[in-house]
């Protein structure tokens, strides 16, 4: 089976993390006898003239590149921020549909494997469509938990959960959204994501402290999440000045980068928290296991979510997570041997946090849990599924051939 790996959200040269659960599920699926994985990974056109970091990033982005065992092409193709949003699945169909084509026809591929549902989704039905293929698109979480909310947009996603030939949600949670969307529930097929279980793997926690430079003593926290208000960061500040004076040694680690940092860091400076809360920017995903190695406890207080890969990754690692009710984590989590579920608010996740820092957990039991769902299974569940769109497409071709 040869399949085209459609998503925008996937790494390149210049933005490595990109993405890299994306990655992971092509790139194992490519490890499968029988299966050939074609990537196409759209990037905006960025033009000379506008000078601005964002868009000198995007013309820094190769055509085509390698990644691991995978080709992986860089089409333009028009954007205006905010601007064109209802345009901008059109747009990325436009600026990919040449070089879809081209490759079709150097060798045909059975399927589109399509991730977010738009506007890559909406471009990649529009794909299928032209080369007469049958698509797969995948739900992620921001593209039915919050796109739907834009009524220029909700059309959009609607028109892409009907068209597509099969639908796959990464929670029981985006499943039951997409139904009250009006996507039929017998096109729905549940997929959850995986670990890398070479890469999250139990350390030694003195040892992953020092790698990092923090301190070897006192308790740690640390939350791997991009710096948005969504993720809940300020509720969990709030809730450690509430608990600093009982545990005057317990610092927490902000992972990641985003656009609600000048906010965090003026709520840090409110709360007098500086050498309590450290922001540690955006890392390289090699470097996550060491943070997560070197941490008591790790944190996502997010207020939606899809299936988010760090809630794995912390266990994979033996650290248990504390994790708001959305998306996928209850079900993760439903083991109370895993981590602590609560609200996102600052005395819920107060409470959690001293329920989590006064027990003892099993980190072998937490890295045994997490490496039961390495991207293997997933990438051997997503080729199970992909085969059976691919044969009903092609038998329903048949049977209107022969009518």
């Amino acid at each position: 089976m040869r399949v085209l790996t459609f998503s925008s959200l996937f790494p390149n040269a210049v933005d490595p993390a990109q993405g890299i659960f994306v990655y992971r599920r092509a790139s194992s699926m490519a490890g499968i006898p029988g299966v050939e994985i074609e990537t196409i990974a759209p990037v905006p056109f960025a033009p000379d003239w506008i000078k601005t970091p964002r868009w000198s990033r995007f013309a820094a982005v190769p055509g085509i590149e390698s990644i691991g065992r995978l080709r992986v092409h860089h089409p333009r193709y028009p954007l205006l921020p905010k601007i064109s949003m209802p345009l901008h699945g059109l747009l990325m169909f436009l600026g990919a549909q040449k070089l879809a084509r081209r490759l079709h026809a150097q060798k045909p591929f059975d399927c589109i494997d399509a991730h977010y549902v738009y506007p890559d989704g909406f471009a990649a039905v529009l794909l299928g469509k032209l080369l007469r293929i049958p698509v797969a698109v995948w739900a992620l979480g921001t593209d039915i938990n919050v796109f739907p909310l834009f009524p220029t947009i909700r059309p959009l996603v609607r028109w892409t959960l009907n068209n597509a030939d099969g639908i796959i949600a990464v929670s029981a949670a985006l499943k039951s959204s997409m139904v009250g969307l009006g996507a039929p529930e017998n096109k729905i097929q549940f997929i959850g994501n995986g670990v890398d279980t070479e890469l999250f793997r139990m350390g030694n926690r003195l040892e992953a402290r020092r790698a990092l430079g923090l301190p070897e003593d006192g308790k740690i926290m640390v939350s791997v999440a991009t710096l948005r208000e969504a993720k809940g960061h300020q509720h969990v500040i709030a809730a450690l000045s509430k608990i600093a004076p009982k545990y005057p040694e317990l610092r927490l680690y902000l992972v990641g980068e985003g656009s609600y940092r000048p906010q965090i860091e003026q709520l840090v400076q409110k709360l007098s928290l500086q050498d309590r809360v450290f922001l540690a920017g955006g890392r390289n995903n090699n470097e996550i296991p060491l943070w997560f190695n070197a941490a008591d406890v790790s944190i996502l207080a997010s207020s939606r979510e899809g299936w988010p890969n760090v809630i794995l990754e912390s266990l994979a690692c033996g650290t248990p997570v504390i994790g708001t009710p959305v998306g996928q984590i209850p079900e993760i989590l439903a083991s109370g041997d895993l981590g602590v579920i609560t609200e996102q608010n600052p005395e819920a996740l107060a409470s959690a946090i001293e329920t989590a820092l006064g027990r003892e957990w099993n980190r072998t039991k937490l890295m045994g849990f997490a490496h039961s769902r390495p991207w293997k299974r997933v990438a051997l569940e997503s080729e199970q599924y992909l085969g059976r769109i691919v044969g009903s497409h092609f038998r329903d071709k048949n049977q209107a051939m022969t009518a």
